[in-house]
C-alpha cells in the first residue's frame, strides 16, 4: 500500500481557495481535524501559537467569523486583539495599509482581515511582512467559511468527491459561495447553483458549475444543500424579489425536503433570515448541521492559523540563516 503523499504548507497567509491545490486544502481539513478533538476535552487548550498575537480588523459587521477566530487563536493559546474599526484611526482617515504597517510595528504576528473591498485582503498580504488571513473581502471569497463547510461535509459523508453539493441563495453577492465552489470542485465534487436569474452573476458558468432557476430541480439528486442569506442591502436597484415572493419559489421548507434526496445535509452560514432563505422547521430540523458548522469552523480556524504561522516562521529563520 504507498503512503499518502503529505502537502508541504508554504503560504504565510490565506487569501482565498481559488490558488491553493487540493493538497494544500487537504492538509488544512486533516489538521483541523485533529484540531478538532480538542473543542471536546476538558482543558480545550494546546501551546501552539504561545507568545504569538493575533489581531481581528474587521471592517464590516460579523458575530460568527469574529468570535470564531478568536476563540480558535485562544485555543492555540495566542494573544488576541480585537480592533473595532468604528472606534479606530479608520474614522480618521487612516488607510488600510496603513493600519497594517502600524499593527506590523506593534509586532503582531498575524492579522485577521474583513472588509468591504474585493482584494482588500491580497494587497494588506503585499504591504506587510506579516500573515494575513482574509475573513472576507468584499463579494470575492470567504475561504474559511468554505473550508468549515467542506470540513463539515467530509464528517457528515466521508468524502467529498462525487458529492452532489447545491448553493441556493444571493449568488451575485456572495464570497461565501465563490470559496466554495473553488474549494468543492478541487475535490471532485458536482456543484449546482441555484438563485433567481438577476442573482446569477455572469461568467459563473466557467467555474463548472451547473445553474438552474427551479429549486426542485436544485434540491432533486443533492447530498446537501448550502443555503445562503439573502442580501436585501445590496439592492440598490430595488430588482431583487421581495421577501415573500423570494420564500415562496426557492425557500427550504420541509413540504421541499419531502421531495429531496432522503438524508439530505442543509447547511448556512449565518446569518440565518428564517422565513426569507429558510424556514425555522428545516433550519433547527434533523437535516440541519448548521450549528455544527458553527463549531467546526473553530478547529477549521485553528488549522488556518497554525499553518499560516509556521510558514511565517520559516520565512523568518530562513531570512536569518540567509
Amino acid at each position: 500500500m504507498t503512503k499518502k503523499k503529505t502537502a508541504k504548507w508554504v503560504h504565510k497567509d490565506l487569501l482565498g481557495l481559488e490558488y491553493l491545490s487540493k493538497e494544500d486544502i487537504e492538509l488544512l481539513l486533516d489538521t483541523a481535524e485533529s484540531f478538532r478533538e480538542i473543542l471536546d476535552r476538558k482543558i480545550k487548550k494546546v501551546p501552539a501559537l504561545r507568545g504569538k498575537t493575533v489581531v481581528n480588523l474587521f471592517y464590516e459587521p460579523s458575530t460568527r467569523t469574529r468570535v470564531s477566530f478568536e476563540v480558535a487563536a485562544k485555543r492555540l493559546s495566542a494573544d488576541v486583539i480585537n480592533i473595532a474599526v468604528e472606534s479606530s484611526s479608520v474614522k480618521k482617515g487612516e488607510t488600510l495599509n496603513d493600519t497594517g504597517k502600524n499593527i506590523e510595528a506593534l509586532k503582531a504576528d498575524i492579522i485577521v482581515v474583513r472588509h468591504n473591498c474585493s482584494g482588500a485582503a491580497d494587497m494588506l498580504a503585499r504591504n506587510v511582512s506579516i500573515s494575513v488571513i482574509n475573513a472576507g473581502d468584499g463579494w470575492h471569497e470567504h475561504p474559511t467559511q468554505a473550508l468549515l463547510d467542506m470540513f463539515t461535509l467530509r464528517k457528515k459523508t466521508g468524502r467529498l468527491e462525487g458529492l452532489n453539493v447545491s448553493i441556493v441563495g444571493d449568488i451575485a453577492h456572495s464570497r461565501v459561495a465563490r470559496s466554495n465552489i473553488w474549494g468543492l470542485t478541487k475535490f471532485g465534487a458536482n456543484v449546482t447553483v441555484c438563485a433567481p436569474g438577476i442573482l446569477i452573476p455572469p461568467g459563473i458558468e466557467n467555474m463548472n458549475v451547473k445553474i438552474t432557476n427551479d429549486i426542485d430541480e436544485a434540491l432533486s439528486g443533492s447530498d446537501a444543500i448550502n443555503v445562503l442569506r439573502m442580501q436585501f442591502e445590496r439592492d440598490d436597484m430595488k430588482a431583487f424579489p421581495s421577501q415573500l415572493e423570494y420564500f415562496k419559489k426557492f425557500g427550504i421548507t420541509e413540504e421541499r425536503l419531502k421531495k429531496a434526496k432522503k438524508g439530505i445535509i442543509v447547511m448556512h452560514p449565518g446569518p440565518i433570515n428564517r422565513g426569507v432563505e429558510i424556514s425555522s422547521e428545516v433550519a433547527d430540523g434533523v437535516n440541519s448541521v448548521i450549528l455544527e458548522q458553527v463549531t467546526n469552523g473553530i478547529a477549521v480556524r485553528m488549522a488556518v492559523l497554525f499553518w499560516v504561522s509556521q510558514a511565517r516562521d520559516k520565512d523568518k529563520k530562513d531570512e536569518i540563516t540567509h
